[in-house]
């Protein structure tokens, strides 16, 4: 059994909805004033990554759950290493001996795929909730540059359900250095004390 942990947190992975946009999309403002005429396109998932806050995040989540991808990796080549060692003494081993290394490997592999499975949903919320305090902020500064500049709907192209096939303008960047300007990222100090890698495993590697 092969297991390989990605390296590095995928932010493109998780699709967020956007009700704000739905009403710029409408021609309502969400920070009141006219709606334009014009249309623009917004890679809502990109500009979230692009930000300083967005790029702290990542990095602090790359950091939080180091330990326990360490965990898992480790896990991974000791269940690798029991598999070599069955195929490479096919014949020098004894029945009794095949059967202890098998058992133990079953017995890695079930525990292997239930930290998995917990590792990704920690993972996952960890992202979601991150994913969702900056992108609730970057609508509040979409819904006030959108009528400011005449704009009448800002689509979202990062979506593949709702395709964007022509918009007169992409402004990914300009909401990007607008809601880094509005919410500048703070430093490691003001970060929560909640640390999703601290949870602790059910058993220690190898047991």
């Amino acid at each position: 059994m092969k297991f390989i942990v990605s390296s590095r947190i995928c932010w493109m992975a998780i699709a967020f909805a956007f009700s704000a946009t739905a009403s710029l999309a409408q021609g309502k403002p969400a920070s009141g004033g006219e709606a334009g005429t014009k249309l623009a396109a917004i890679n809502m998932r990109m500009a979230i990554a692009n930000t300083a806050e967005g790029k702290q995040a990542a990095s602090q989540l790359e950091t939080e759950f180091m330990t326990r991808r360490k965990e898992l990796e480790d896990l991974s080549k000791k269940i690798n290493d029991l598999q070599q060692r069955l195929t490479s003494g096919a014949s020098t081993l004894n029945d009794e001996e095949k059967e202890r290394l098998t058992l133990e490997g079953q017995r890695l592999s079930r525990q292997l795929e239930r930290r998995q499975n917990e590792f990704q949903e920690d993972l996952n919320d960890a992202q979601s909730e991150a994913l969702s305090r900056i992108g609730r902020k970057m609508i509040e500064v979409l819904g006030k540059y959108a009528p400011k500049n005449g704009y009448g709907a800002v689509l979202d192209n990062s979506s593949q359900t709702t395709p964007v096939m022509y918009a007169s303008t992409d402004i990914t960047e300009d909401i990007v250095r607008l809601y880094d300007a509005t919410y500048p990222a703070k430093g490691a100090a003001g970060a929560g004390n909640t640390n999703p890698s601290s949870k602790p495993t059910s058993k220690p590697v190898g047991e």
